[in-house]
């Protein structure tokens, strides 16, 4: 009886070509579009655009608070996993849900409710401002904002490899004297590490093109307190296209790089894990 050959993946080929063309109009052609247009730029032109003191102010605010507020969604972010995961509460579901808020809230909801909120007028601006705080319209309200769009990345990153981690390891791990800091050390983290890694780094790349937030959150003085993108789009607002996608360049090539550091990283950590 002659054998069959049976397709393990049916429509591959249509499949294939479909996610082609999704690449090549939604990824593919709009950076090329960005390359372009920056590209239009003579050298001397697009170096006065993308290095001024506006824009490198702009670029060390922006990557200061995006990796600052990456640290802080991936510790917070941990640490809500681990309760979600390991302990039974009342309205766990409810909690549960919640963390997905963020990616169905607009942002600039977002940025308006924080701005109210932390005011001086506002509900916890009132509070803050007994203790002589105040983090309306200043940095530490754009790394606030960052965090709120941040940490469910790391969340949902780290919850299924908390369910799959199995409880009788840590218990293996106290039976033969670990105590628990080193049952997290040598059992827990190096397990959660990769995807820690990965949470970080969509927590990273999502605060880095932040927008709808911020505006609504910081001063947006340039020079101060004015991040890349809201530079980005003052220079549309100016009609200066090319140097605005000049600077989107610049952001576009640090998020490449970004990325590739973090993927070395990730099967790094792959390596040491096993």
């Amino acid at each position: 009886m002659a054998a069959t050959n049976r397709r393990v993946l049916p429509g591959f080929r249509l499949g294939l070509g479909f996610t082609l063309v999704y690449l090549f109009v939604l990824v593919l052609v709009p950076l090329t579009a960005c390359l372009v247009k920056a590209g239009s730029l003579p050298w001397d032109q697009f170096r006065d655009a993308v290095w001024t003191d506006r824009t490198r102010s702009a670029y060390v605010l922006t990557f200061r608070a995006a990796f600052g507020a990456a640290v802080i969604s991936s510790v917070v972010g941990a640490i809500i996993a681990w309760v979600l995961v390991r302990y039974e509460f009342p309205l766990k579901r409810l909690f549960d849900s919640l963390i997905d808020v963020p990616f169905a809230l607009p942002t600039a909801v977002a940025g308006l409710v924080f701005s109210n909120l932390y005011s001086s007028a506002g509900w916890m601006g009132r509070i803050l401002a007994v203790f002589g705080i105040d983090i309306s319209y200043t940095e530490a309200a754009v790394w606030q904002v960052m965090v709120f769009v941040g940490f469910p990345f790391v969340v949902r990153t780290v919850q299924p490899i908390l369910e799959s981690l199995d409880v009788e390891v840590e218990n293996a791990a106290a039976l033969l004297g670990a105590t628990r800091l080193q049952t997290v050390r040598r059992v827990i983290f190096p397990a959660l590490f990769p995807g820690l890694v990965t949470g970080f780094a969509m927590a990273f790349a999502r605060a880095l093109g932040e927008y709808g937030s911020v505006i609504f959150v910081s001063s947006n003085l340039p020079g101060k307190s004015e991040i890349a993108a809201v530079l980005v789009v003052n220079r549309l607002e100016e009609f200066q296209y090319a140097e605005a996608t000049a600077v989107a360049t610049v952001l576009l090539g640090a998020s490449f790089a970004m990325l590739f550091a973090i993927n070395r990283l990730e099967r790094w950590s792959r390596r040491w894990d096993q």
